[in-house]
């Protein structure tokens, strides 16, 4: 096999893999793609300029369809591959890639068929190309994609939108730099007129990728010809202009054989007055060959680059497969593994969180610092401990008789009452711890990228997170009310064994006219208490922290997913597979990319197996 065949070859092998796996340019802008990097011959015309008889003069066969309207609803890539003489010719589609047409009557009703299949009985046009690989001694290595025909109004049954919907189509692949423009336009028409070239034009204003094909030169008035244009006086490109004598429609009528068609192509260029000095380089046979080198040359030339665009997009896409996840299995033990693993996942994350790895667990050091201390401070002692309110407790704890000594009763419901008002801030501290840790792990879970896969599985084990939290912040609630009761239990003796004795130094019980109820007696008992309370509020600072540690924060970091373990261990194989259910989104995505790797994977190769550089 020649450099020319391996490329071009090389070309339609990896085209052919593009639009299995879904990349035929214009579609997902997500990736890139290699489509759009391979140099392909865009055939651009507009209605019954020629285009369908050019297409068939290369192949030496009738087999698109033909008739009045927009007749190529579908961008067709027509492959054409030389085979030995005397071989017998046949076509192939990709989408019967089984069966062998040797009958092109048969292939021109496929086009037709398939074309409905996809755009329905209606007159619209879909941008998924048709591949259609033709294998004759009779035509050259080349790769078309034949192109709907540029219009200017809509046929009935159409939206008016159609003139344009085709126009963006057409545009989507001439204006790519790696695009060959093949800009057909009649020559029985003002060049100026021609849809084709005015849109090249746009695209390619220089002309570099730009070759311009005269049809239908037989058909302009006596005594008129087109050298004006094919001499590239009227109309200048980089490459000289082809002209072309298309079969009448009597000869089309008469299914003349293509063959036949051909020599008298070649008789009337060479016979011609106007064109024999042209000869050289007219005609369909001359076109394709000047296509197929040219195509060639530029295959060689962007060869490197496509390389490094396959091997970019390689190492990009493994890299997002690896972030997204690989597939897991369908069976139960490697579903609870990788359940496991997702486990260990989110539990290294939140610990992190709890040990400073992370931000946010000092938020929980906020709540003992700033929160409860805040929260204590407010408490109402000065109201409670007022003189009006210690005389009402201390004269109802003495009851018919007023105490002999000390109002020992009154101090102790005093204190009572004031310890009471320390259960509020306990359970808010409690409450508070409990809210950050519920945060934690609703971040946790949302930094556990292996879990992004699994919503099911994020919810399931976020409410036996939280379930779990809700069980250590009841045992955490019990024990720092349980600090509050002990300390109302059993007070301090000690404490008040040291106070002044003041009242029963100063007391003369002999004189009955000493009042023992005086206000600086309540007062003295008010300061006594307040005292009590302070040194009890100190005790609490530090030990309510303690307990909502050892309760919660030291559970969480050790036991948080036992019950969802616990859970997990009870089910069937098939509520595990409905615990990794994936986000159709991501999985999507990851299908997405596995086919787009395969593509890159698959040119990769195919450009290995070929001897491309001289």
């Amino acid at each position: 096999m020649s450099t020319m065949e391996s490329l071009i070859g090389l070309v339609n092998r990896i085209q052919r893999a593009c639009t299995v796996l879904g990349d035929h340019g214009g579609g997902d802008s997500s990736f890139s793609s290699l489509w759009e990097a391979l140099p392909s011959v865009a055939v651009v015309g507009g209605q019954s300029s020629g285009k369908s008889s050019v297409l068939e003069s290369f192949v030496g066969r009738d087999f698109l369809p033909r008739g009045s309207g927009i007749v190529t609803r579908r961008p067709l890539v027509l492959q054409l591959h030389k085979t030995e003489d005397g071989s017998q010719e046949y076509a192939e589609f990709l989408h019967l890639p089984k069966r062998q047409f040797s009958d092109f009557a048969l292939v021109r009703k496929e086009i037709q068929d398939e074309t409905d299949r996809v755009t329905g009985k209606s007159k619209m046009i879909s941008p998924v190309p048709i591949h259609l690989s033709i294998y004759s001694p009779n035509v050259v290595n080349l790769t078309l994609i034949d192109l709907p025909g540029l219009t200017k109004v809509a046929v009935e049954g159409q939206p008016e939108s159609i003139v344009k919907d085709i126009e963006d189509m057409v545009r989507t692949y001439v204006e790519k730099p790696n695009c060959i423009i093949l800009a057909i336009s009649p020559a029985n028409q003002d060049i100026a007129t021609s849809d084709a070239m005015k849109l090249a034009k746009e695209v390619d204003p220089n002309g570099d990728r730009t070759f311009g094909v005269l049809t239908k030169l037989d058909l302009m008035d006596k005594g008129t010809n087109a050298l004006e244009v094919l001499e590239g006086r009227s109309y200048r490109l980089q490459r000289p202009w082809v002209g072309i004598v298309n079969r009448s429609q009597a000869d089309i009528n008469r299914n003349v054989d293509m063959m036949a068609a051909r020599h008298k192509e070649r008789e009337y260029f060479a016979t011609s007055p106007d064109y024999s000095h042209l000869v050289s380089r007219m005609g369909s046979e001359y076109l394709a060959k000047m296509l197929s080198q040219h195509l060639e040359s530029v295959i060689r030339a962007r060869i490197p680059s496509i390389i490094s665009l396959i091997n970019k997009n390689i190492d990009e896409l493994e890299a997002e497969l690896d972030r997204l996840g690989r597939p897991v299995g369908v069976d139960a033990g490697a579903q609870l593994y990788t359940i496991l693993e997702l486990c260990r996942a989110f539990d290294k994350i939140f610990k992190e969180h709890l040990d400073g790895g992370r931000p946010g667990g000092d938020r929980i050091y906020g709540v003992f610092d700033h929160q409860l201390p805040a929260a204590l401070k407010k408490l109402p002692f000065d109201r409670y401990l007022s003189l009006p309110n210690v005389k009402k407790v201390v004269s109802e704890a003495d009851g018919y008789q007023p105490h002999l000594i000390a109002p020992e009763q009154g101090y102790r419901r005093l204190i009572d009452g004031a310890l009471h008002y320390f259960r509020g801030p306990a359970e808010a501290s409690v409450d508070a711890v409990h809210f950050v840790l519920k945060e934690l792990v609703r971040k946790s879970i949302s930094e556990t990228q292996e879990l992004k896969r699994f919503p099911s599985l994020q919810a399931e084990l976020a409410a036996a997170c939280y379930a779990s939290l809700e069980r250590f912040r009841d045992e955490s609630r019990k024990t720092v009310i349980r600090l509050v009761d002990m300390e109302s239990a059993y007070l301090t003796v000690d404490f008040f064994r040291k106070l002044p004795q003041e009242m029963e130094k100063g007391a003369n019980p002999v004189a009955p006219n000493v009042d023992r109820y005086n206000e600086g007696h309540f007062r003295r008992i008010a300061t006594n208490v307040s005292s009590y309370i302070n040194m009890i509020l100190d005790t609490l600072k530090n030990t309510i922290p303690k307990a909502a540690v050892h309760c919660q924060v030291k559970e969480a970091k050790h036991s948080l997913l036992n019950l969802f373990y616990t859970q997990v261990g009870k089910r069937e194989a098939k509520q595990l597979g409905q615990m990794l259910d994936e986000d159709p989104t991501l999985m999507e995505r990851r299908q997405k990319c596995a086919k787009r790797l395969e593509l890159y994977k698959a040119a990769r190769d195919e450009i290995e197996s070929v001897s491309w550089a001289r």
